[in-house]
C-alpha cells in the first residue's frame, strides 16, 4: 500500500512539473503533493501568491496588477512601480517580473545603486561627499575617474629599477622612470638657483632704489642753489630809494642822480656856477 502511495505521489510531482513547463505566466510555477491538495513552492515570475495549499496549482498564484511588479516566487504582495521624478528619467518601464530603472539628467549621477536619487557628477580631481556635493581631493590623494573617492598616492615604483620624477597631483598619481643618479635631486633640499635668484633680485632692488635716492636728492640741490642765485641777482637790480629831506643840496643830488640836463644853448656857464644860495631859500628854488 505504502508503494502505491508513493508511486501516486510521484506521478503527481511529475505531473506538477510537466505543467509547470507549461505555465508560464500564471499560478503556480513549482508544486508538490500534500494530502489531497498541492502546496506551492514557486510562483511564475510576475505572479505573487495567494494561497499555498490548495487543490488546483492554478489557484494558489495570481499575476501582479497593472504599474506593479514581483520579485521573488513566494511574495505575498506585488510592489508598486517607482516613478522617475524631479532631476531623474526613465531608463527602463515598469514590468510584472522588474521595477523601473531610473538614471539621471546629464551633469548628475545616481546616488545609489538603485538610483533613487541623483546627485552632483564630481570629475576627475574631486571626489562626492556625504551632502551631495563635489569636494577637491586632499592633499597627497587624486582621483583620475567620474564620480569616485580620491585614493593616496603611491609610496614607491612598482617596476624595479624605477625611481619618482614627478610627484603626484589631484589628477594623477605620482610619476616613475628610469633617471640616472646623477639627474636625481633630493626632493627636500631646494635647488641652487632657486636660493640664488631672491639674493640676486634683492640687490637689484636696493641699488635702483639707492640710486633713484641719489638722483632726487641731486635735483633737490640743484633747485636749490637756482633758487639762491636768483635770489642774489634780484637785491642787486633792486634800486636805493633814500628817504626824502627838505635840504636843497640833498634834493638837487638826488635830481642829479637820476637826470642830468644837457646846458642849454644861450645860457652861460655862469647861471650854471650860480650859488646855490641864490637860486634856492628855504627849500624852494627861485628864478
Amino acid at each position: 500500500m505504502s508503494v502505491i502511495l508513493c508511486a501516486l505521489g510521484l506521478s503527481l510531482l511529475l505531473h506538477g512539473f510537466s505543467c509547470s513547463v507549461g505555465q508560464t505566466s500564471r499560478g503556480c510555477m513549482l508544486w508538490r503533493s500534500h494530502g489531497e491538495d498541492v502546496c506551492c513552492d514557486a510562483c511564475h515570475p510576475g505572479n505573487r501568491l495567494v494561497r499555498e495549499c490548495g487543490p488546483r496549482p492554478t489557484e494558489l498564484c495570481t499575476p501582479c496588477e497593472s504599474n506593479t511588479y514581483a520579485v521573488h516566487s513566494k511574495q505575498r504582495r506585488c510592489l508598486r512601480c517607482t516613478q522617475c521624478v524631479g532631476a531623474q528619467v526613465q531608463v527602463r518601464g515598469c514590468t510584472t517580473t522588474s521595477d523601473t530603472q531610473c538614471g539621471c539628467k546629464d551633469g548628475l549621477t545616481c546616488g545609489n545603486d538603485v538610483c533613487s536619487f541623483c546627485v552632483k557628477k564630481c570629475g576627475p580631481g574631486e571626489e562626492p561627499t556625504e551632502e551631495r556635493s563635489c569636494r577637491p581631493c586632499p592633499n597627497g590623494t587624486f582621483n583620475d575617474q567620474n564620480h569616485q573617492k580620491c585614493k593616496p598616492w603611491s609610496t614607491k615604483c612598482l617596476k624595479p629599477g624605477e625611481s619618482i620624477v614627478a610627484e603626484g597631483d589631484a589628477f594623477n598619481d605620482i610619476k616613475c622612470g628610469n633617471v640616472a643618479p646623477s639627474s636625481v635631486r633630493d626632493p627636500d633640499r631646494p635647488d641652487d638657483s632657486e636660493e640664488t635668484w631672491p639674493l640676486v633680485l634683492s640687490v637689484v632692488t636696493s641699488v635702483a632704489l639707492l640710486t633713484c635716492g641719489v638722483i632726487v636728492v641731486l635735483i633737490v640741490i640743484i633747485k636749490i642753489s637756482r633758487k639762491k642765485e636768483e635770489t642774489k641777482t634780484t637785491i642787486a637790480k633792486t634800486p636805493i630809494i633814500r628817504t626824502p629831506t627838505d635840504d636843497p643840496r640833498t634834493l638837487i643830488a638826488i635830481e642829479c642822480s637820476f637826470h642830468e640836463p644837457e646846458p642849454e644853448q644861450g645860457h652861460s656857464l655862469e647861471s650854471v656856477s650860480r650859488p646855490l644860495s641864490e637860486n634856492w631859500v628855504n627849500g624852494r628854488q627861485i628864478g
